[in-house]
């Protein structure tokens, strides 16, 4: 009988074992020497560097977040100024997040036809220029505008860093890398808001002036210095077609990252700002009920300082989890990272004293910041180094501010209806649901005809 190859199973990504053969033994004789032999004589390889394009990217990382925290605490009070009622002030911060979500499928599309360098500076340059506008908005309308060109440029900076983090990134530093590049960000969200508090008797307009300067700084230097690293690797590597979103989802863990993301930005983002505040006065209220207390105030430091903790956990964590999946894999700090910070939202709405309300908040921050880098490199794995995705990168992110906007809004009717402990109940069960998806001791199928061929879906 006529010996076959052993066939790739195409759904699994699994290499066959290949036994010697008298037909082989030759073969397998030599190369089994020659391992052994490089396994006394070869030298361990350098540990790898971060690259320094990265680097550049963290850094205007930290300067975009700076700057968004600087302009966030004002945006509702200068909307209010052009004598506008809360809801017309609400609609002005939630329309940034809509155009996120409207122009993330056109942010991919233009990733792939124009590469991800040129999408990120145009992104960075469309916010510094709607910022602009911002300050020097003539009415409430115009600042409606301008705020909405803001969330087309954000989600064109968003989802084209995240593409050039897979580019640039090796394979055993993308978990890493992503933790890096989410706690630059995180500190720049904290540090943003405390700078804007020494600005605050400079008039509400000189923040988003700050921010459109920072942004154009950031959009130079990454203009200057990416080209130059670009112009060196030219032809280092021959580039592959596209990932399309169609491939990307015969890979289970891009299916999973996909639900996850959408968890992750009702859950850790969406209901955190939203509902937590308000949690927090509900909780001294109760905790105080029958003294003189004003529950606002407190509630309002309660929510401050638990937000803090939630923000002090999720750094700390993420660097750590980062290099862990580097090395362990990414799955397994993603299911770790589910429950911990499922069983921890339910239990902050469910949490009778501020001591334990706060506990919570850091468990909470401890969880996602186990997930998020390891989530991150997961897509990051998918479409590999050699090749755009941008669809698939977009598509990914659209989940996640389409969690943002759901969240809330269904959150809070729950909260009308129920309670905030049946809202945070249902936001930290739909986290722990998502773990299934990451369960260990499950091999994830992918289609190995699309796959890297270091891919393992580990």
């Amino acid at each position: 009988m006529a010996e076959k190859d052993s066939p790739i199973p195409p759904h699994t990504g699994e290499i066959p074992l290949v036994v010697p053969t008298a037909k082989n033994a030759d073969q397998y004789i030599q190369a089994s020497s020659s391992t052994k032999d490089s396994n006394v004589t070869g030298s361990v390889a350098p540990p790898q560097k971060i690259p320094p394009q990265l680097k550049v990217l963290i850094v205007a990382a930290f300067a975009i977040a700076l700057g968004f925290g600087l302009i966030a605490p004002v945006l509702p009070r200068f909307a209010a100024s052009f004598n506008v009622g809360a809801m017309a002030a609400a609609l002005v911060v939630s329309m940034f997040a809509v155009m996120r979500l409207a122009f993330a499928p056109a942010s991919g599309k233009i990733i792939t036809l124009l590469g991800e360098r040129p999408t990120y500076i145009a992104g960075l340059l469309i916010v510094a220029l709607s910022s602009l506008g911002v300050a020097f908005s003539w009415d409430f309308y115009s600042l409606l505008l301008f705020r909405a060109l803001g969330g087309v440029g954000s989600v064109m900076f968003t989802v084209s860093a995240m593409g050039l983090i897979v580019r640039y990134a090796p394979q055993s530093l993308r978990g890493r890398i992503s933790g890096y590049y989410a706690t630059s960000f995180l500190l720049g969200n904290i540090l943003g808001p405390v700078m804007g508090a020494t600005m605050a008797g400079l008039g509400m307009r000189l923040p988003f002036t700050i921010y459109a300067v920072m942004l154009f700084i950031a959009a130079t230097v990454v203009f200057v210095y990416l080209k130059e690293v670009e112009d060196k690797n030219a032809g280092a590597q021959t580039m592959q077609p596209a990932l399309t979103f169609k491939q990307a989802l015969g890979f289970e863990n891009y299916r999973g990252a996909l639900v996850t993301n959408f968890a992750m930005g009702w859950a850790a983002l969406g209901i955190r700002i939203s509902l937590m505040p308000l949690a927090a006065v509900a909780l001294l209220a109760q905790y105080h009920s029958g003294e003189l207390y004003d529950a606002e105030a407190g509630g309002t430091v309660l929510a401050g300082v638990a937000l803090a903790l939630y923000a002090a956990g999720n750094a700390v964590t993420q660097n750590i989890s980062g290099s862990l999946s580097d090395k362990s894999g990414r799955r397994t700090l993603i299911f770790v990272g589910l429950l911990l910070s499922g069983a921890s939202t339910i239990a902050v709405g469910f949490s009778t004293t501020p001591v334990i309300f706060c506990v919570f908040s850091v468990l909470t921050g401890i969880g996602t910041g186990l997930l998020g880098p390891s989530l991150q490199a997961s897509v990051a794995d998918v479409i590999g180094s050699n090749r755009s995705g941008g669809t698939v990168l977009s598509t990914f992110q659209m989940l996640s501010d389409l969690g943002q906007i759901v969240g809330p809004l269904l959150a809070g009717f729950v909260v009308d209806q129920w309670g905030y402990g049946a809202a945070f109940g249902i936001s930290g069960a739909l986290l722990i649901l998502c773990s299934l998806a990451w369960r260990p001791g499950h091999r994830p199928r992918f289609p190995a005809q699309w796959a890297d061929k270091s891919y393992s879906g580990k």
